[in-house]
């Protein structure tokens, strides 16, 4: 029976159409793979996965899975001065966080190492690829650009039984880095730069953190790629547009090679994703870790994984906004608000609702008895009455938002002002009689009287109508907790673009930390579990630094977009 790629998804509705799923359909109708779909996801572990990623996930494992099939995690490994198992580890988690599993299916490239170096002695065996002696400068030089085709190097021609000995040579640690390369024979005037003999293997005296000091010649991406696809036996290999022109060569090695590996597997390239007020180079992701220009690679502001989840990004959201941005051929640019969008559609549906005050002013209801307090009631989610209710206690002293107050009121504002009446949520209207100053005329309190008749939930409280509701806690049974407010890492929507040092347009308030009071509920908060603090937006317990006696929360986005009012102003 053949083995089906795992997935934790929860059953969804029939998946979109899109051009990879049509040439599926086809070759299943033609029986070119006699109904076979197998995929791969082949992340190279020099780095942290970002958002871009999630789109190749998605689509790789949940290809497999619609069609029955299988989904392998296969780490190209062939680059060991840049790669470490802490990436590895890393991207591992972050696929499984996501919802997929590889199930016994996970490889590496390294995995192929000695059928490579067979193959590609193969290959100088069969007159097509030969060992260059030319300089990375002069193969440079001697490869021509997009209007002038390439030349032949004087190396080419070279005997057979020769570059079999030096190729051996190589392999056995005889000559310094850089000293010579293997090239595959193809094409030097061919119009695609990357047919005109590609170096397929350099040396590089470096440990591999699978292969230990085995090897000291590593084969190249265009070289390793395509063979361990095929023997593999990937069916649909799906990668990135910028792969398009790397295509002829893919088929070119695999036709060398026809009797040798069981399968030709078809490339098949789709847009990537692009998305506005993030950098998702790996080099400029690098930069900013290792220049500290933000926290680490689970910084809340990078695009990484590993940071978006620590922002408070959930798997059903990364896959929702997948699906939403569709799969195609057309590079274009995501907004940004539609990542945030489908958050903010994810949490307002499982997000619990607590109470939170990140501003806090103090407020004393003077006709309330000093050593009194009782419960009042709070829904735990407004549009499921099954999820019950919460008890806030209520007291004669309360934290209410300072933006909740405002000494002289602007026209529309609906809120606590000098003679104004609110109620106070779940609880009772109170009317401000008088204002506490401090020596430097900054407010430290206000003073308000309640009306014991208006508690909410009781009969006739709602007779009473005003205008103004906002939220509170009482001073004594709220907890103090760190705040993080996330913002944008980028002021500028297309930060890297052109000519642009992206550093330029680091967002300058992209963190703030402060320290606000919470219901004790959030006290017991799970790490990585998320809220809706009302009023305030979608918050998430830190999965680091959460400690119930401090807790911690991330604002993982407002409750409405701020940039697009900002940008329609």
């Amino acid at each position: 029976m053949k083995e089906k790629s795992e997935t934790n998804l929860p059953a969804e509705s029939a998946a979109p159409t899109n051009f990879i799923r049509n040439i599926i359909d086809e070759d299943n109708r033609t029986g070119k793979w006699n109904g076979r779909v197998e995929t791969r996801f082949p992340p190279e572990p020099n780095g942290y996965l970002h958002i871009g990623h999630a789109k190749s996930i998605c689509l790789n494992f949940g290809i497999a899975h619609d069609y029955d099939g299988i989904c392998h995690l296969r780490f190209d490994d062939t680059n060991p001065e840049k790669e470490a198992q802490e990436y590895v580890d890393s991207i591992c988690d972050s696929v499984s966080w996501l919802g997929f599993d590889w199930g016994q299916h996970l490889y590496y490239s390294s995995d192929y190492f000695d059928r490579l170096y067979e193959f590609a002695e193969y290959l100088i065996h069969q007159g097509k690829a030969y060992v260059e002696s030319l300089s990375a400068d002069e193969i440079r030089e001697f490869r021509g650009t997009l209007t002038r085709p390439g030349q032949n190097s004087p190396f080419r021609d070279r005997p057979i039984a020769e570059n079999l000995d030096l190729f051996r040579r190589m392999k056995a640690g005889e000559f310094p880095d850089g000293r010579y390369v293997l090239r595959a024979r193809i094409d030097m005037a061919s119009p695609n730069i990357n047919m005109r003999d590609p170096v397929i293997y350099r040396i590089r005296h470096v440990h591999h953190q699978r292969t230990g000091n085995r090897w000291c010649i590593y084969p190249m991406y265009d070289y390793t790629h395509c063979i361990s696809d095929a023997l593999e036996k990937i069916t649909h290999s799906l990668c990135t547009l910028e792969f398009e022109d790397h295509r002829p060569l893919y088929d070119w090695v695999l036709d060398q090679l026809v009797d040798q590996v069981p399968c030709h597997p078809q490339q098949i390239e789709f847009a990537r994703l692009n998305l506005t007020y993030t950098v998702m180079s790996k080099r400029k992701l690098i930069e900013l870790v290792e220049n500290k220009l933000v926290d680490g690679w689970d910084d809340p502001r990078l695009s990484t994984l590993a940071g978006v989840r620590r922002r408070g990004f959930t798997p059903r959201a990364i896959r929702l906004f997948v699906e939403r941005i569709g799969i195609s051929k057309a590079d274009s640019w995501i907004d940004m608000s539609v990542l945030e969008d489908c958050l903010r559609e994810d949490l307002n549906e499982h997000a619990p609702r607590r109470i939170a005050v990140l501003k806090p002013l103090k407020l004393i209801i003077d006709n309330y008895p000093e050593n009194r307090h009782e419960d009042c009631f709070a829904p735990n989610h407004p549009q499921k009455p099954e999820w019950g209710k919460r008890i806030l206690p209520f007291s004669r002293t309360l934290y209410i938002e300072r933006d909740d107050f405002m000494e002289t009121p602007v026209k529309g504002y609906f809120r606590l002002s000098p003679g104004a009446e609110v109620r106070l949520r779940y609880a009772f209207i109170v009317k401000c009689v008088s204002i506490e100053k401090n020596s430097h005329g900054d407010i430290e309190a206000i003073h308000c009287t309640y009306d014991p008749d208006t508690k909410s939930g009781t009969a006739g409280a709602e007779s009473r109508k005003v205008k103004g509701n906002i939220h509170w806690l009482s001073a004594q049974y709220a907890h103090e907790a760190e705040v993080r407010l996330y913002d944008r890492l980028f002021t500028d929507p297309y930060p890297d673009s052109g000519d642009k040092d992206y550093k330029t347009s680091l967002n300058p308030d992209s963190k703030k930390i402060i320290t606000a009071y919470v219901e004790a509920a959030l006290c017991g908060a799970e790490p990585e579990q998320s809220f809706q603090f009302e009023r305030n937006g979608y918050f998430v317990a830190d999965r680091i630094d959460m400690k119930s006696e401090k807790p911690v929360f991330n604002r993982a986005v407002t409750l409405r977009d701020s940039w697009g009012k900002v940008a329609s102003a």
